[in-house]
């Protein structure tokens, strides 16, 4: 790495703001409240930020280091990160993923997210070497590389499928479903019967992805009593795989049930079915269902409701039985009612397409079309951060 001319100062604010930035951008990217123009504009700000340290050439990545050494965080790693992988240096690389390995799977995720803003020209040199690994992080970065890049694994996915380690496995399972990769259906179904209720989780929407629904479904339904961390994108997966009166159907029963009533309050939004609305209001008042209401109105609406009153920040402003609550994002019943009054004798402007809302079109065109491969949804336009 280079040396420069630098202000420390100012370096050592881009170590922190990019690390911030990534962080942010991570906990949005999936989500109701920001479209591809508003993550556009993080990454805007983001890849700003990222220029600067690489410009400052050695001094910069010695203040990514030193900000990591007090704080061994994620963001911090993904910053170490991408610089080493933008260098192309074999010992930086090295070095990024000595200070990631103590982080166990939470270093594995933000060398995951560098990988992902690294060139793949910038990756070549080292993917053959990691996938071949005898260290299991390394074979998952291998993969990570090539899930981020679409890039056909070959021969090698079917051995990583068979991985001592279920962190291997679970990557193999996603980009076998989302590459369509169906000569290795044998092995995602026989993951379906495995110990690891993530890699179950995976293997049935590999399953589904690679057109055998049916045998994913019942593993869906375990998934959704019995794991709770895990039920709510199990019951997102189960609601798209399975037709429209049927599906409604097996929501009821869930809501019917104290232990996935909450999951499913929040998943009925997927349906599509407006006529909920008056229901889904009174959800609403309810302390424990508003924020799932909540979640499910932005599901059933593609609309920004940013621009409107019907969420607040301020939980007391909705009665003495909310004053407790600690969420920042929830829905006031009576503004969504006069919303809806309103929006019922108007007429609708331009939908709005909230990263989540894409990345659920992107799986509801795969599993709809045989050969058409998972839409990298996570894809944005870069928009300057003043506009």
């Amino acid at each position: 790495m280079l040396r420069v001319a630098t202000i420390a100062g100012i370096t050592a604010q881009h170590a922190e703001e990019a690390a911030f930035l990534w962080l942010r951008r991570r906990n949005a990217i999936d989500g109701h409240l920001l479209d591809e123009t508003g993550i556009g504009r993080i990454d805007q700000r983001l890849e700003a930020n990222i220029e600067g340290l690489e410009a400052a050439g050695l001094a910069g990545w010695t203040l990514a280091k030193e900000r990591f050494a007090d704080y061994a965080e994620p963001g911090e790693t993904f910053v170490v990160g991408v610089l080493a992988l933008r260098s192309g240096s074999p010992e930086a690389v090295a070095e990024a993923l000595e200070l990631a390995g103590p982080l166990g799977e939470g270093g594995v995720a933000a060398l995951s997210g560098a990988i992902a803003r690294t060139p793949r020209e910038n990756l070549r040199p080292f993917v053959a070497d990691w996938i071949n690994s005898r260290k299991p992080m390394l074979r998952s970065l291998g993969l990570a590389s090539l899930w981020h890049h679409r890039v056909d694994a070959g021969p090698k996915l079917g051995e990583c499928l068979d991985d001592p380690d279920a962190s291997v496995r679970i990557r193999a399972l996603k980009l076998a479903g989302r590459l369509k990769q169906r000569q290795h259906m044998p092995a995602v179904q026989a993951a379906l019967g495995r110990e690891d209720a993530g890699e179950r989780l995976e293997a049935a929407v590999a399953s589904c992805l690679l057109g055998d629904p049916k045998a994913g479904r019942p593993v869906l339904d375990r998934l959704v009593l019995t794991v709770p961390g895990l039920a709510r994108r199990a019951m997102e997966m189960r609601l798209l795989t399975t037709p429209a009166a049927e599906a409604k159907r097996w929501l009821q029963t869930r809501l019917e049930q104290p232990l996935s009533r909450v999951d499913a309050v929040a998943s009925i939004g997927l349906l599509g079915d407006t006529a909920i609305m008056p229901w889904l209001i009174e959800k609403m008042r309810d302390p424990e269902l508003a924020v799932a209401a909540g979640e499910a109105l932005r599901d059933l609406f593609a609309v920004d409701f940013d621009d409107t009153d019907a969420f607040t920040s301020d939980p007391a402003s909705l009665g003495p039985a909310f004053a407790d609550r600690e969420e920042t994002e929830l829905p006031a019943a009576d503004q969504v009612a006069a919303w809806w009054k309103e929006r019922a004798a108007s007429q609708p402007g331009a939908p709005y397409q909230s990263m989540r809302r894409q990345r659920l079109d992107a799986y509801r065109a795969a599993l709809r079309e045989p050969e058409l491969l998972l839409a990298n949804w996570r894809r944005t336009h870069q928009y300057p951060a003043w506009m």
